[in-house]
């Protein structure tokens, strides 16, 4: 299998709503952000998959010394052997991909988070310059749509962190930052627990509630960043914003019924959103 058919693979068995996006890409352009998605499922599932700390530090720690040597001309890996030939096209630089590495370090020493800023530290990490490299490889020609990429990065990780409660809780993760349980009186047993007597209570909805509030605001913080000049290039991302908002709104119709299951959408459904985000251009 050549390092692009392992890449393709990889992006297209996630099932992740970005690959619909990259349907509508230019050749070169698909060929960049699926390498570079590839890199991001492969170290996200180091934490994800192994459930031994120590292995799945040492296993980061590899992909630590890969990126550096792929950058010195020797990679070894498929996503690096297809990732480095894009890497000075689309101004993909180490840094990037340390960063990436850095949240997935964050999510074997910690689970739980003091606050919303420290939350935002970590999303900076594993979705803001995420969005930054995707936004590039796009066709990023403003300075301005650098802040608009983080933003809908932050705003897309928030969504998935509400959608993933009760996945992360299974792990013995909490996201939801321990000020705001404080602040509606939510317990972290609670979450852990999933199936607990308590339920679905009105302090867990409002918890929720306020999080939903706060990704919908970025959603729109984002979108109003987004330079004109610069809004059909990035209509990649404006798919993959409306795919996650379209979810956030799901869940929202759900009445956060996180704990116990994993609202997605459908594949049909996704794919109908991207094309009809790339038929209006928003």
């Amino acid at each position: 299998m050549s390092p692009e058919q392992y890449v393709q693979d990889k992006a297209a068995k996630s099932g992740s709503s970005f690959y619909y996006a990259f349907l509508f890409l230019p050749a070169p352009r698909r060929a960049a952000i699926t390498a570079f998605y590839a890199f991001c499922r492969e170290v996200d599932d180091v934490v994800d998959e192994i459930s031994d700390p120590s292995v799945a530090a040492t296993k980061l720690a590899w992909w630590r010394k890969e990126a550096s040597s792929a950058f010195a001309g020797q990679p070894q890996h498929p996503v690096m052997k297809a990732l480095m030939p894009h890497c000075g096209a689309y101004d993909i630089r180490l840094e990037h991909l340390t960063a990436v590495i850095d949240g997935c370090q964050m999510d074997l020493e910690q689970t739980r988070f003091l606050d919303y800023p420290g939350l935002q530290r970590y999303c900076h990490l594993v979705a803001g310059v995420v969005g930054e490299v995707a936004s590039g490889i796009f066709g990023r020609t403003h300075a301005d749509s650098i802040a608009y990429a983080h933003k809908l990065g932050l705003a897309m990780q928030l969504t998935n962190i509400i959608r993933d409660v009760g996945d992360d809780a299974r792990r013995g993760r909490i996201y939801l930052p321990i000020s705001e349980l404080q602040q509606f009186d939510v317990k972290a047993h609670e979450i852990l627990q999933r199936k607990s007597p308590w339920g679905y209570s009105e302090r867990f909805t409002a918890l929720m509630k306020f999080q939903a509030q706060r990704a919908h605001q970025l959603y729109d913080e984002a979108f109003a960043l987004l330079p004109e000049a610069d809004r059909r290039a990035q209509k990649p991302g404006l798919m993959m914003a409306n795919i996650y908002r379209a979810l956030l709104r799901e869940i929202e119709a759900e009445n956060f019924r996180v704990l116990e299951q994993r609202i997605a959408l459908t594949p049909v459904r996704k794919l109908w959103i991207a094309m009809r985000t790339n038929w209006a251009g928003r």
